[in-house]
């Protein structure tokens, strides 16, 4: 192939600087092998589309001397601070996950000299700010597309193309383990446990499926998503969270009968008078007419309100090796690019630095399964309740068991704090044998 002289730099006849993009990965597991193998056999493409090769020059792991099938044992090395300190690297990618040691290699790698794309989202989620003000001390990049829903653009669009618009909601499905078990759930008609545990024989769900199904795996993508969406720093801390493991077949019936299904959605929203944002992940009703109530499976989902654009969503593989891989590489491409031009992307915007919404604060409807006694002046005396904690009951649905009876209501819009004082109230009276289950409504 010619070489050309083409001012500073030697070009080939496509026009492809040969000066290698040097790039250092930090982990190598189902994700970080998918990127490596991508690296290789896309190689050509992503060289002409950034206008310089990239060249893998180092991978930590804890285990080098452990055969990856396809890779080069030479690239392995168990120290990860030397790899990401050397020097020379223009681009480190990030796929250890959790806090330490990944957030001290990232901040290193960033006062190296290095760019950095990471699909960290319990580190983005926790401590983000450091890491932003670290990217912004040493003039480089912090991509992180692939930390929330896999392959999906979806970061990028919130902070970019909808840059000109105003976000006012966003609410997704962001956690395709939950979303296996419910949609097995209501489809099939299993229990959590039984959903649960053919999840993991799958490979949908970890042995410990914890921050999936109690919840932290939503909460981190939602504090993440909203930080984007709203220009306000928000923490995992910051999130109203609630897992999936107290949902049951009754409460799946219920939003069947009603013509919702459950799903567990992340959450970002405005205010009215736009001062504030609540962000919450916890399972929910939705109508089975809401875009998102077709989302089944492990697929992820966000939705998106704007007030000029409407309403988008974002629909696709949420997880994954290959679809994670995919979202990793576009932000490897982007930010080499920068590299290249001598630019920079976007950094954190949070000028708008709104309050953020206690959930008592947050307004939304319920639907209260209670077990009472069936007797005359239960539903009198159940309603009184609602009543005096200013909730608007909606529909009272009742159902027979022996001399028990289910109450079922859905109220309209209160605020959390009410419904929870009114629940509170409700296990003191006699007539109230449990409260068998409370579930928000979202989405009408």
């Amino acid at each position: 192939m010619e070489v050309t002289d083409q001012g500073d730099a030697a070009r080939t006849d496509t026009g492809v600087d040969p000066r290698p993009l040097r790039v250092a990965m930090l982990g190598c597991g189902v994700v970080g092998t998918e990127v490596a193998r991508l690296l290789a056999r896309n190689g050509d493409d992503l060289a002409a589309r950034v206008g310089r090769p990239f060249e893998l020059v180092g991978i930590a792991v804890r285990r080098p001397g452990r055969l990856r099938d396809g890779l080069d044992p030479g690239l392995f090395t168990d120290r990860a601070q030397d790899l990401v300190t050397r020097g020379d690297i223009d681009v480190v990618i990030e796929v250890i996950g959790g806090i330490e040691p990944a957030r001290s290699l990232i901040l290193a790698a960033l006062e190296a000299g290095a760019s950095v794309v990471t699909a960290n989202k319990s580190l983005l989620a926790e401590d983000g700010a450091t890491l932003f003000e670290a990217a912004d001390k040493h003039g480089r990049d912090l991509y992180y597309e692939a930390a929330v829903a896999g392959a999906i653009p979806l970061l990028r669009p919130l902070r970019e193309s909808l840059a000109g618009d105003r976000v006012r909601r966003v609410l997704g499905i962001v956690n395709g383990t939950t979303n296996f078990i419910l949609s097995r759930m209501t489809e099939q008609g299993s229990g959590f446990a039984e959903a649960l545990e053919e999840a993991q024989s799958l490979g949908y769900a970890e042995a410990d499926p914890t921050a999936d199904v109690d919840g932290f795996d939503a909460a981190a993508k939602a504090a993440i998503l909203a930080a984007l969406a709203f220009h306000t720093r928000v923490t995992a801390a910051d999130v109203h969270r609630q897992g999936i493991s107290d949902v049951t077949s009754a409460d799946i019936t219920s939003a069947r009968e009603m013509g919702c299904v459950v799903k567990l959605l992340a959450i970002a929203e405005l205010s009215e008078d736009g001062q504030s944002v609540g962000v919450r992940a916890h399972p929910a009703m939705i109508p089975a007419t809401h875009p998102l109530a077709g989302v089944n499976a492990a697929f992820n989902a966000v939705f998106v309100e704007c007030e000029a654009a409407g309403e988008l969503m974002f629909y696709g593989q949420g997880a994954g090796g290959a679809p994670t891989a995919s979202a990793v590489l576009g932000d490897l491409v982007a930010v080499a690019r920068h590299r290249v031009s001598g630019g920079r992307g976007p950094r954190e915007s949070t000028y708008a630095d709104l309050r953020l919404r206690p959930m008592g604060e947050t307004r939304t409807r319920y639907h209260v399964s209670l077990d009472v006694a069936d007797r005359a002046g239960v539903l009198a005396q159940v309603a009184a309740v609602f009543a005096e904690h200013d909730v608007s009951i909606e529909t009272v649905r009742q159902e027979q068991h022996g001399e028990d009876a289910e109450l079922v209501i859905v109220t309209h819009t209160a605020t959390d704090a009410a419904l929870s004082a009114t629940v509170e109230h409700l296990r003191e009276l006699d007539v109230v044998r449990d409260v068998l289950s409370v579930m928000r409504v979202e989405g009408q």
